[in-house]
């Protein structure tokens, strides 16, 4: 049984990127990074920009598109992104690398299936993924203003995934955001809280899932340590990972049911998956 290979290259309002592909092909998610970044990360990791072939766009916000020009015209990477995103987008992309992306159809790369679908968030067309082959799917759920039938229903199929845990309820009440940000954060078009993700992670989790990313934590209203002990103390055999905002995860092999976490570049050269 073959792995799908996933580690967050970076995960917060200060950039999102999010590698995921097995031994032949990777798609990116996101592209918040400069492309000098975004290869920097890559290379630490012992990953190429030769095994990525496309880019998936989320929405248009910049710390998920920031990268997003200069990556796809240096590598020639084509980018699957919504008519509605590409248009609030205002990047000058070439055309000729422009895939549209539609909510419900799945795209085939190489031996990757990319499903879309669409979510609650404060942009113009956002949605959400997950990436999977015949054996195992890994789902990528961010900025998300809250749960809806899209993300419970994919969220019970895989066998990872990225979560958004933005923030704490007591520190952003208490924290120095004026009141109409702490609105737009909690205002079901905004963000997830720790307490939405755990209650979304304890209801929907399937008992396959190993591995849980714990993303886009807020740098003012949330910390984590604080997030991590919340979903360990209930994780089972889930392993809890935090998305860092400041540097990359280690790249963690997930197959069906059974995951293993490859400890470092050296170890993935060995084994010549990448």
């Amino acid at each position: 049984m073959t792995s799908l290979y996933v580690t967050s290259l970076n995960s917060g309002s200060n950039g999102n990127c999010y590698y995921i592909g097995n031994n032949e092909d990777a798609v990116l998610i996101d592209a918040g990074l400069s492309c000098r970044e975004t290869e920097k990360r890559m290379y630490r990791l012992g990953l190429t920009m030769k095994k990525v072939k496309a880019i998936f766009i989320s929405h248009e916000h910049g710390d998920h598109i920031r990268g997003l020009e200069v990556l796809s015209r240096k590598h020639r990477l084509p980018i699957y992104i919504s008519p509605g995103t590409l248009r609030h987008s205002r990047l000058k992309l070439d055309p000729d690398l422009v895939r549209s992306l539609t909510a419900g159809i799945s795209v085939r790369i190489g031996g990757l299936s990319v499903n879309s679908f669409l979510k609650f968030h404060d942009a113009a067309d956002p949605h959400s993924f997950t990436v999977e082959d015949e054996h195992t799917c890994i789902g990528i759920f961010t900025d998300i203003g809250k749960v809806c039938d899209n993300i419970s229903t994919h969220f019970k199929r895989c066998h990872a995934a990225l979560l958004e845990a933005n923030y704490d309820d007591v520190l952003l009440e208490n924290g120095r955001y004026p009141y109409h940000l702490k609105q737009r954060i909690r205002g079901g078009r905004g963000h997830l809280s720790n307490t939405e993700a755990l209650h979304l992670f304890l209801s929907c989790r399937p008992a396959h899932m190993s591995h849980l990313f714990l993303s886009h934590l807020s740098a003012d209203n949330n910390n984590p340590d604080l997030v991590r002990d919340l979903f360990s103390k209930q994780a089972e055999t889930t392993n809890i990972i935090i998305a860092s905002r400041y540097e990359e995860t280690p790249v963690y092999a997930v197959s069906g049911i059974n995951a293993s976490y490859l400890r470092a570049p050296q170890t993935l050269g060995q084994l010549t998956l990448f």
